[in-house]
């Protein structure tokens, strides 16, 4: 037992740790007048500038050492005026007792005139003048609008040097309003006791507050950050605020942990926002914000309300992993073409959370890339925005779950097996020939259960694993049944998501029954109209036949405009359709021109319509030929071919067979009939059927009070 306290004891000493983490320092001098001379007397270089040494020291400012406070702040601030060139402050380690004010250390300049161009540089010069005239900008319009703000400052606090504050302790508030920091700014591991005042500051070069704990508010009001800035593991137990602000480089917050609201309100990020694994405690605001860049929130812990409302997004927002635990507020956010919702392994609960937004818009960019491991969250995200009766948003995502479940089934047929392929074909995916014979040697001894084994192989890498996921499978030897089922379930659901969007896209199934009305028309009248040259010549005639072609051609471009508006892959859909359509009719068409017709009645036409009614009727019960029977022969005559308008007539018995809706009863007649002809027929009202049904499906899920009938609980 002694052996092994000694052994955790030796391994927590050399345990390695962060910069800020250090071992403990020496205890903190107390900084006097006379060591204060001293120091700076003697500057001391960092990175190759002359830096004000006060480390590791005890620097009291509180009202009651008044005198040395006033000495401190002068001292310090008549050296760096008088340099010519700029001069750091190092405070790590120390300890600040009362308020510190860089205001009192800087150089005060004012906003106007010329009185900067002796200090800054032409670009910082330019960087400032921008900013002035922002703020004009902003107050001309405040003024505009009747808004009462803040008035502009007078001057402003150059801080020329690095401010490096490693590790320091401020037990006063801290006070860094209106100033423009041209060095970077240091401050890994500092603890800020009291509240910390940035507001109108401008920080040049990079910031890093990696490890600081802010125990008071942090108050950042209209800061701009020129360079990257780094919170990583930052802990804000007070109130933060840093709206209106700009990030113009990348903004870092990476596992910083928020106790109370944090408000990020109006911010501009020019550059990756990133708050992977982070902590929210409380309220999230964003309102108002634009992201230009990518925005990660990758295994982040909402436990209250996160808001985004008036959000712009650029560019994807990474949820994966993250965890929504009260509410999630995405209303009227504004999301470019590149900009998707990933939100893989999400945790969510729709009976514990929200997530809200804009009805027809989540559904549409909300993402995640497999199937596999994320059923369960698109269950939730359908049941969340159910509850809310946003039925684009529900149909979007039952739709994106059967494109997933699609790819998924193409994989199964299409991917290479890893436990039944061989060395050859592992090779042709992707794998090495090293690669290769270690998969072959681990399979034998123990057959892979998951995609996710092949990184236990020391051989397989992950760029490799990454390049051939998508064309390999772990499956078990299945028998014919199987195979079979998995191919017509493949066509089943290729085919609904093709022509109708897995039943939320009613324009693509409309624009389907166009082309389809339209080609059938045309059959039906070349097979009626177009019978024979010789001896005796049954042809249409040139007004007939311009009628009928234009009519089929402005069908077919209605038809074709629906589905490229409407469908993600059309080309894919018109190639499902012409599955549908084309072989079998075009083999019918076929052979009943190879061989010819020579029977009885060649001059009447083979559709007879019933002339006792002329009404809109539902004819879903109708089949598409008429009785044996002499009595309905009666009340069904043959259309005429010698009307104008005759071509109207092939339209509405296609419309018939297909939809079954008309205003006019037209069938096949029963006598002399090709059966070529019958077949043709035939099939078109079995495509019919199938057709309706779709239809109504796609209805069902289309219409919002239909569809919370049938999904009532």
């Amino acid at each position: 037992m002694h052996r092994l306290l000694v052994f955790l004891l030796i391994f927590l000493v050399w345990l390695p740790q962060p910069s800020w983490a250090a071992a403990p320092q020496p205890d903190r001098l107390p900084l006097t007048e006379s060591l204060l001379v001293e120091r700076l007397k003697s500057l001391s270089p960092s990175e190759g500038v002359r830096t004000i040494d006060l480390r590791r020291l005890t620097i009291d400012l509180r009202p009651e050492n008044e005198a040395f406070r006033n000495q401190f702040y002068r001292s310090i601030q008549q050296l760096i005026q008088r340099s010519p060139v700029p001069i750091g402050l190092d405070l790590s380690y120390s300890t600040i007792l009362g308020e510190l004010r860089i205001a009192k250390l800087g150089v005060q300049v004012p906003l106007s005139g010329q009185a900067l161009t002796s200090i800054l540089s032409p670009l910082e010069q330019s960087q400032l003048q921008r900013d002035r005239r922002r703020l004009y900008q902003l107050s001309r319009l405040s003024r505009s609008l009747l808004v009462q703000t803040q008035a502009l400052p007078a001057q402003l606090t150059v801080f020329r040097g690095p401010l490096i504050l490693v590790q320091t302790q401020f037990q006063g508030y801290v006070n860094f309003t209106n100033s423009f920091f041209l060095g970077r700014v240091e401050s890994k591991g500092a603890i800020f006791e009291q509240d910390v005042d940035c507001s109108e500051s401008r920080f040049s070069q990079a910031v890093n507050f990696a490890g600081t704990s802010f125990r008071g508010a942090l108050n950042c009001r209209s800061v701009i950050f020129f360079d990257a800035t780094r919170f990583n593991q930052a802990q804000f137990q007070g109130l933060v605020n840093l709206q209106s602000s700009e990030f113009q480089a990348i903004a870092s917050f990476h596992q910083a942990e928020f106790q109370q609201v944090a408000n990020w309100n109006r911010i501009q990020w020019q550059g990756n926002a990133d708050f992977a694994q982070t902590t929210w405690h409380n309220a999230a605001l964003f309102d108002r914000s634009t992201f230009a860049q990518s925005l990660f929130l990758t295994e982040a812990v909402f436990e209250k309300l996160v808001s985004f409302q008036q959000v712009q997004f650029n560019q994807p927002v990474n949820l994966r992993g993250a965890a929504i635990l009260d509410q999630a507020d995405f209303g009227d956010a504004n999301f470019a073409a590149t900009a998707r919702l990933n939100v893989p392994d999400l945790q969510f609960n729709a009976e514990k959370s929200q997530i809200l937004g804009n009805p027809g818009t989540l559904g549409r960019v909300l993402s995640v890339p497999m199937l596999q491991g994320n059923e369960t969250l698109l269950r939730n995200l359908v049941r969340n925005f159910r509850q809310l009766e946003q039925i684009p948003d529900v149909n979007q995502l039952e739709y994106t779950r059967e494109k997933l479940r699609l790819q998924e089934l193409s994989r199964r047929l299409t991917g290479v097996n890893l436990n039944t392929a061989t060395i050859l074909q592992l090779q042709q995916i992707g794998f090495s020939p090293i690669q290769a014979e270690a998969i072959a040697q681990a399979r034998l001894q123990h057959p892979f259960n998951g995609l996710n084994e092949l990184l236990r192989i020391d051989e397989i890498d992950l760029t490799t694993y990454v390049k051939v996921r998508d064309r390999i499978v772990v499956q078990s030897a299945h028998g014919f049944g199987e195979w079979l089922g998995d191919r017509l379930r493949w066509l089943g659901l290729l085919l609904l998501i093709s022509l109708t969007r897995y039943g939320t896209g009613f324009w693509l199934i409309f624009g389907i029954g166009l082309l389809s009305v339209a080609y059938f028309s045309l059959l039906f009248w070349l097979i009626d109209r177009l019978r024979r040259l010789n001896p005796t010549p049954i042809i249409p005639n040139f007004t007939e036949t311009v009628w009928m072609v234009s009519s089929c051609v402005v069908l077919a471009i209605a038809g074709l405009s629906a589905v490229f508006r409407t469908s993600d892959t059309p080309w894919i859909s018109l190639a499902c359709l012409g599955v549908l359509i084309f072989p079998i009719p075009s083999t019918l068409l076929f052979l009943l021109y190879r061989q010819g017709r020579y029977h009885d009645l060649m001059e009447i036409s083979y559709f007879v319509e019933d002339g006792s009614l002329r009404q809109l009727r539902l004819l879903v019960g109708r089949l598409p030929n008429i009785p044996s029977y002499p009595l309905f022969r009666e009340r069904y005559t043959p259309i005429s071919w010698e009307k104008r308008w005759n071509w109207l007539n092939y339209l509405d018995f296609s419309l018939n067979n297909l939809l079954k809706v008309g205003f006019n009863d037209i069938r096949l007649r029963d006598q002399h009939l090709p059966g070529l002809i019958t077949s043709l027929v035939w099939y078109q009202w079995s495509l019919g059927l199938l057709y309706i049904a779709l239809l109504f499906w796609t209805l069902s899920r289309a219409i919002p009070g239909l569809n919370l009938l049938i999904y009532l609980k």
